[in-house]
């Protein structure tokens, strides 16, 4: 139990740590901010890439919002 509780934890703040990096390069790319979302961009991937190392997220959804933000942020810089 106690074990579990850890896990839980540690899992909370890794998946914590990538949702609010996702969340300021939306939030950037919504208000059109093209340095910003870049900037924020890099640590969402990193953040995603943390997150699949330690097993929180699967590899395959990892990726899969890695390219829908770079989509998202390509588009806004060719604007």
């Amino acid at each position: 139990m106690r074990v579990t509780v850890k896990k839980t934890e540690k899992n909370r703040k890794i998946k914590g740590q990538f949702r609010s990096a996702i969340k300021a390069t939306r939030e950037a790319i919504a208000k059109g901010d093209k340095d910003k979302a870049q900037a924020n961009l890099k640590k969402s991937i990193q953040a995603l890439d943390k997150a699949t190392e330690k097993n929180v997220i699967h590899k395959n959804t990892a990726a899969r919002t890695k390219s829908r933000l770079n989509k998202t942020v390509k588009e806004l810089v060719k604007k």
